[in-house]
Formats: structure tokens, C-alpha cells, sequence
């Protein structure tokens, strides 16, 4: 109930808190129906990917805060999306930005990065670097 003189106003329809399920919702979707996929593909070419299969399983791990995981799967979907700021078949440039925005989102939320989430990066990319790019079964 409002106080006496004030009235009520409506949410801030753009405010950050009343997009970020929204917002979230979608990058999760998109990495997790290209994340495997696409690190499949340049596992062997990348030095940063035990961090982006490692910060994968952070975001997708229940235990991990909402606000973390936004972050993930912010910069995974970065990642993912075909098409970006620097473009990922220029050879030993291409995968600048992409390495850039895990790291920074590591950086951000890197108390919630558990040894287990890099323990499985680490078996998953020996996998991966193996010819299995599988991953694992979709959640």
C-alpha cells in the first residue's frame, strides 16, 4: 500500500534486474545448443579452452549465483555466436575477443569458479583433443 502523497510507479521496464532472467534465459539457450559444438571444432587451436569448458560447467552448475551465471553465460554466448567483433577464422587473431570476454567474466566471478569445474575441463578437453567433441549430454 502506498504511503499517504506517494503514488506507486511502475517497474522500470529496462532496468538491468528486470531483464536479466529474460536476458540470461536466451544466452543459455544459445550456448547450450552451440557451446559443444563450437568447442568441438577449435579445441586444439585455442589456448583458453579448459577456461570456456571450465566456466561452461560453472554456469550450468545449481550451485552457482544467478548473477554469476549471467555473467557466464554472457561471455560464452559471445563465444558461441557466429559472428563477431573480430572474426574467428582470422588465423592467430580471431579468437582475441573471444579469449578477452571469458577471461574478464572469470576475472568478475572467479569465487565461484570450484577446482571440480576445472578438474572436468581438464578431462573434458583431454576427450576433446582426443577426437571425442561430443561433450556431454545436453542438460
Amino acid at each position: 500500500m502506498a504511503e499517504a502523497g506517494h503514488t506507486r510507479q511502475p517497474p522500470d521496464l529496462k532496468s538491468p534486474e528486470i531483464q536479466l532472467p529474460a536476458v540470461m534465459s536466451a544466452n543459455e539457450k544459445r550456448v547450450r545448443r552451440g557451446f559443444w559444438r563450437k568447442i568441438g571444432r577449435v579445441a586444439s587451436r585455442i589456448p583458453f579452452a579448459q577456461s570456456a569448458i571450465a566456466a561452461y560447467y560453472c554456469a550450468t552448475d545449481p550451485d552457482t549465483p544467478l548473477k554469476a551465471k549471467a555473467i557466464l553465460f554472457a561471455a560464452l554466448a559471445y563465444f558461441v555466436m557466429p559472428l563477431d567483433m573480430v572474426p574467428d577464422i582470422l588465423t592467430m587473431i580471431g579468437f582475441t575477443d573471444d579469449a578477452a570476454v571469458v577471461f574478464a567474466a572469470l576475472n568478475i566471478i572467479g569465487i565461484y569458479m570450484k577446482p571440480k569445474h576445472q578438474e572436468m575441463a581438464q578431462e573434458m578437453l583431454q576427450k576433446l583433443r582426443k577426437g571425442d567433441s561430443s561433450g556431454p549430454e545436453p542438460a
